[in-house]
């Protein structure tokens, strides 16, 4: 009890770090909990000097991590609002909420390239395009193209392609082995910025394309005689639409019987009935039949009992109906729940 007095211990205070030592403690304590952090999005060089620096911390004791957890803590409850980094930023940020045009010039005049994954933005073109790209390039350049798709959209590529040349391109892929990731990022870059330097369009679909789904929602009557006009005017033009036209008749021929129970359910009945009711002749009537016999027997005698109270149906509420049907197969095949079968590929087979 009467022992001399203990001296208090010595209070230990956090090392000094600078603010990049504070940025590697930060990322790797994230890390450490899970968290995903888009580093990749940083300039390169401050990913490099990241990097290198984590490599140089060794340990940081607790009352260092502490500090430097509650500073970042508190800057981040001093955020207010944050901005993108620089004008690639702020077009990034903005990208669908203004007008390309004004994006694009934007980037002319700056000299700023689209940020982000260069093969994100690829991988994200419809396989058309894809395949005009492809044949632009040189086949070893088609051929990192094709293997950086996933397996589906290259397989949708080669499809689009000539015989022969899809086969230069698949085997060209033999020869990729020794490719750098540095020589990917560049043919990356490359295509990407083919992309940037394309004319802003004003419609986003082809031409032929339009006017198909125009077509496709015409009457009958006024689809045959724009298709004779077009066959007059200009036949290969013409021949391009009818890629493209989809219409009732067209059904026996374009879906897959294994398709008709998924449109059966997702159409409405009291339209799907109305239709089935009108196609009482000829092509319609084989549509007709053709639906009936791909379902389940309880469910289409069920609705031959409802066509046939049905009756007598008005031919322009027949043919509305049959629009729709036909909308709903459109639907289905834009969502991917079903593909229809093309009738180039059905002849070449």
């Amino acid at each position: 009890m009467g022992g001399p007095p203990v001296a208090d211990a010595p209070r230990r205070v956090p090392r000094q770090l600078s603010n990049l030592e504070k940025a590697a403690v930060v990322v790797r304590l994230l890390l450490n909990a899970g968290a995903e952090i888009p580093l990749e999005e940083l300039p390169e060089e401050l990913q490099a000097r990241l990097t290198k620096q984590m490599g140089q911390m060794g340990l940081v004791d607790r009352i260092t991590l502490d500090a430097v957890a509650e500073e970042f803590a508190e800057a981040l409850d001093g955020i207010g609002l944050s901005f993108p980094h620089g004008l690639a930023g702020a077009l990034s940020a903005m990208d669908g909420k203004i007008a390309a045009t004004t994006a694009a010039r934007l980037r002319r005049e700056a000299g700023v390239r689209q940020m982000g994954d260069p093969w994100q933005r690829l991988r994200a073109l419809p396989p058309e395009e894809l395949a005009e790209i492809a044949q632009a390039e040189s086949t070893e350049v088609a051929a990192v193209l094709l293997s950086k798709l996933d397996t589906a959209k290259a397989a949708a590529l080669l499809g689009q392609l000539p015989g022969p040349v899809a086969r230069r391109i698949t085997y060209a892929i033999s020869q990729t082995g020794r490719v750098t990731p540095e020589a990917v990022d560049r043919i990356g870059w490359s295509l990407a910025a083919q992309l940037d330097a394309r004319p802003i369009l004003a419609f986003a679909d082809r031409p032929e394309k339009r006017v198909g789904n125009i077509l496709n929602q015409s009457a009958p009557a006024t689809r045959d005689q724009m298709m004779s006009a077009l066959d007059e005017e200009d036949a290969t033009f013409a021949s391009s639409v009818r890629k493209v036209l989809f219409t009732f008749t067209d059904i026996p021929a374009r879906l897959s019987p294994r398709d008709v129970p998924a449109v059966v359910r997702v159409a409405d009945q009291d339209q799907l009935i109305l239709a089935l009711a009108a196609a009482t002749e000829g092509d319609e009537a084989a549509v007709a039949e053709f639906l009936l016999g791909n379902m389940s027997s309880r469910m289409a005698d069920n609705l031959r009992d409802e066509i046939r109270d049905k009756g007598k149906v008005k031919r322009s509420e027949g043919e509305a109906a049959m629009t729709t049907v036909v909308g709903v197969i459109r639907s289905l095949e834009d969502e991917g729940a079903l593909r229809l079968i093309d009738p180039e590929e059905d002849r070449d087979a």
